[in-house]
């Protein structure tokens, strides 16, 4: 059976009658019609993605033997930095996702070929896997919480809670971006609320000790404030890059300035709030777990509960829309399982995945690191797929060519690949400024590359350097 008619849409090409019978449901490109967000879901869905407690960890993080390493002013600017590159690199690569409806993965064939893209979607898979295990492991501290209040303290295991949290997890996640829709917009409006009932809590009675080691700390404006402005961003660099697993599902006639102000103002309210929080419970207690750092504070086994509940949602929130679709779709592309069962597989790797060694009673390094580490192969990547769209392509490209097995992508673009490692050699010199370093160098490698290089590549065809 033939499916119905792609046709072309704003910048993409797409031949009548392809047939997409062979493809992955999921996978395919996603009709005008078949869209299920619109600009207020579409922005809550990231402010659901923003109130969670690993970017509450980055805020603990701050805190170091008892002084911050940023003050007030500092983080501020920081953050505003970081989030304006995060809303700029989200609306320069979702531009091929909203107009010609296809996911991340498929996108990645482009400029990477069908075997390149095998390469770049692991270096998107890996981290979203992990992810999913260190958010359900924190939401995990949550649960553990939650059990142990209810059984009168007979039950306490984190392990336990963790697998409990992860299967919850799966089973929401089996209807994709239908539950995302509903779910992350209730969550954020329930975590917001909680968060500002969590600030009054801390500032009333540990003002004083969060003036003196945040507000009036010395602070720098050196290399740790550009690492730390790195961590903010490196936390969404893997969302940034499949930006067109988000926009797919966002309906028509949203302009780019509105779809930058709908990435823009979530994110940076969502990580104000919650990394704001981070440091005032590092500085009032000294620990780096937030869950912990909060329980310490407030000493009340009711107020506990709740606030269990509500980092459970974060964890699950932030789950849904940046580490179980993008992975589910990956597991997809190389099993050729069904969408559920991928979203089964991509479950049981978080668990086995050691989410508990990213951050310790005292340190949330191996968190900043692990940010820092993959951002820098993930800037490239998100660099060579803008390039190659915007750039050499013009906006112009066959859709059908992209699920053609024999086609013009078919293969594998050296040039992209080269660009790539090229990028993340150059992020690991100074990793603390890893990310802007690889994606000025991996784009402007792969444009070199495509000049001067590769005379022979298929993958020119269609480019502005097409003879």
């Amino acid at each position: 059976m033939t499916n119905p008619v792609i046709q072309p849409n704003q910048g993409s090409q797409a031949k009548q009658g392809y047939d997409f019978s062979g493809v992955e449901e999921n996978l395919r490109p996603n009709r005008p019609e078949k869209r299920i967000l619109n600009p207020l879901s579409f922005a809550l869905m990231f402010a659901g993605d923003g109130v969670s407690l690993g970017n509450m960890a980055i805020g603990t993080g701050l805190v170091v033997a008892g002084t911050a390493t940023m003050n007030l002013l500092q983080t501020l600017v920081s953050l505003l930095i970081a989030t304006t590159i995060i809303a700029s690199a989200f609306l320069i690569n979702d531009s091929f996702g909203y107009r010609a409806g296809v996911p991340y993965v498929i996108h990645l064939r482009m400029a990477f070929g069908m075997k390149g893209a095998i390469i770049s979607s692991i270096l998107r898979g890996v981290p979203a896997i992990i992810w999913y295990g260190f958010q359900s492991w924190i939401g995990a501290t949550g649960l553990s919480e939650i059990i142990k209040i209810a059984t009168g303290g007979k039950i306490d295991s984190i392990p336990i809670s963790f697998v409990i949290l992860v299967l919850i997890q799966i089973i929401l996640s089996l209807k994709g971006f239908h539950t995302i829709k509903w779910m992350n917009s209730l969550i954020a409006i329930i975590l917001m609320s909680a968060f500002i009932y969590a600030f009054v809590v801390v500032l009333k009675d540990h003002t004083s000790v969060i003036h003196s080691t945040w507000v009036e700390a010395k602070g720098t404006w050196g290399i740790k404030f550009w690492s730390f402005t790195m961590a903010f961003l490196g936390n969404y660099a893997a969302l940034f890059l499949s930006a067109s697993d988000y926009s797919r599902e966002l309906k028509e006639g949203v302009s780019a300035p509105k779809r930058f102000l709908m990435y823009f103002t979530p994110v940076t309210v969502a990580y104000l709030t919650v990394m704001s929080l981070g440091v005032m419970l590092a500085s009032a207690t000294g620990l780096a777990n937030p869950v912990q750092a909060f329980a310490k504070i407030v000493n009340n086994d009711y107020i506990t509960f709740f606030v269990s509940v509500f980092i459970v949602l974060g964890a699950v929130g932030v789950n849904l829309v940046a580490n179980i679709v993008p992975a589910a779709y990956i597991i997809q592309l190389f099993t050729k399982v069904k969408y559920k069962v991928s979203v089964v597989i991509a479950g049981l790797l978080a668990m086995v995945s050691f989410p508990w060694k990213l951050i310790q009673p005292g340190s949330s390094d191996g968190l900043r690191i692990f940010i820092l580490t993959y951002s820098a192969f993930l800037a490239p990547i998100t660099a060579i797929l803008v390039v190659d769209y915007l750039i050499l392509r013009k906006q112009k490209v066959d859709i059908n060519e992209l699920y053609n097995p024999n086609g013009q992508f078919s293969g594998l673009n050296m040039a992209a690949v080269t660009a790539m490692i090229i990028g993340a050699a150059s992020a690991f010199i100074v990793v603390d400024l890893g990310w802007p370093i690889g994606f000025v160098v991996g784009g402007t490698s792969y444009y070199l590359l495509n000049k001067f290089g590769f005379k022979q590549s298929v993958f020119k065809k269609g480019t502005i350097f097409d003879k």
